[in-house]
């Protein structure tokens, strides 16, 4: 057990992180998301946790990408539901920015990412891309 890292983050999962450059994707996936299809490089199944909290246990160790928007959710016909809200604020995003994209293109930039989690959500739209920004320089 590491201390001061949020449980969520497996040893799996932290080497995924860590091997991302700046500008990479991590798509955080619902249950409904064809994952298995489209991840090309990593594939990591939380089956127990909601989309939410993994963008939480991410935004622990990475910071947003601030060139160009740093979060892409999937585009829901419906409007803004209550599981993107909730990804949003568990992002942080701290003036990064964010945008809605239509589905088949959604699906095409999380072919693209370096790590897909497939979660347990099972509310649909539940699916966010994040980007890596700069790791800030730690003082010595």
């Amino acid at each position: 057990m590491l201390l001061n890292l949020d449980p969520v983050l497996t040893g799996q999962l932290l080497m995924a992180l860590d091997e991302m450059g700046h500008g990479d994707a991590v798509v955080i996936a619902d249950a409904h998301f064809t994952a298995s299809k489209l991840a090309k490089k990593h594939l990591i199944d939380l089956p127990g946790l909601s989309s939410p909290r993994v963008m939480k246990a991410i935004r622990s160790v990475m910071v947003p990408d601030t060139y160009g928007p740093s979060l892409d959710l999937m585009e829901c016909p419906d409007g803004l539901l209550p599981v993107q809200e909730e990804l949003i604020e568990a992002a942080a995003l701290e003036g990064a920015e964010f945008r809605f994209v239509e589905r088949f293109a959604f699906y095409d930039l999380a072919a693209d990412a370096e790590l897909i989690i497939r979660t347990g959500e099972t509310r649909t739209y539940g699916n966010a891309l994040f980007r890596k920004g700069v790791t800030p320089v730690m003082p010595a």
